[in-house]
């Protein structure tokens, strides 16, 4: 077997395009990709806002405005979202007694989401990969089994102040 000598590679000026190095704006801390990367963020808190207007200007309180609940429309018991529209058009409304009361678990979630979002978009905008310790397989588990527990007791007669 013969050696071939290695061929001497071109020199290329450095400077924007010639592949030295980042191009401007194109790093992690960059104009370009950080708007990029904030995309979700940014498209979950459009996302939100459109959906938080539409039930504040069509009331989900009159029949008819959005469909009913499969869950509720096939068992006839309350899921654990059952009154989620009702509670933000009565926030939006300035109500917060009747938003509590018509879904208490995520009027209390509510500050949680606020916070894992705020989380989320900071770290984005950072480059920084999201994290939590409410990702952790014990916090997880936790506020699953407290969700079940709510969905299970909202629907037993002794709890229907925890019904919508």
């Amino acid at each position: 077997m013969t050696r071939v000598p290695a061929q001497p590679v071109p020199s290329v000026p450095d400077g924007p395009g010639s592949g030295s190095g980042p191009e401007p704006g194109a790093g992690p801390r960059g104009g370009r990709s950080r708007l990029a990367a904030l995309a979700g963020p940014l498209g979950t808190l459009a996302a939100v806002a459109a959906g938080v207007t539409l039930v504040s200007l069509r009331d989900p309180h009159e029949p008819g405005h959005y469909p009913t609940c499969p869950f509720l429309a096939l068992t006839g018991l309350y899921c654990p979202g059952c009154g989620a529209m009702r509670m933000v058009n009565s926030l939006t409304h300035g109500d917060v007694g009747a938003a509590f009361g018509l879904n208490p678990l995520l009027f209390l979630l509510l500050p949680v989401l606020g916070y894992l979002w705020v989380s989320w978009a900071v770290r984005t905008a950072r480059g920084e990969p999201m994290g939590s310790v409410l990702f952790r397989p014990r916090v997880v588990g936790v506020f699953l089994a407290v969700m079940m527990a709510y969905w299970v007791v909202r629907n037993l007669p002794f709890a229907h102040a925890l019904a919508p």
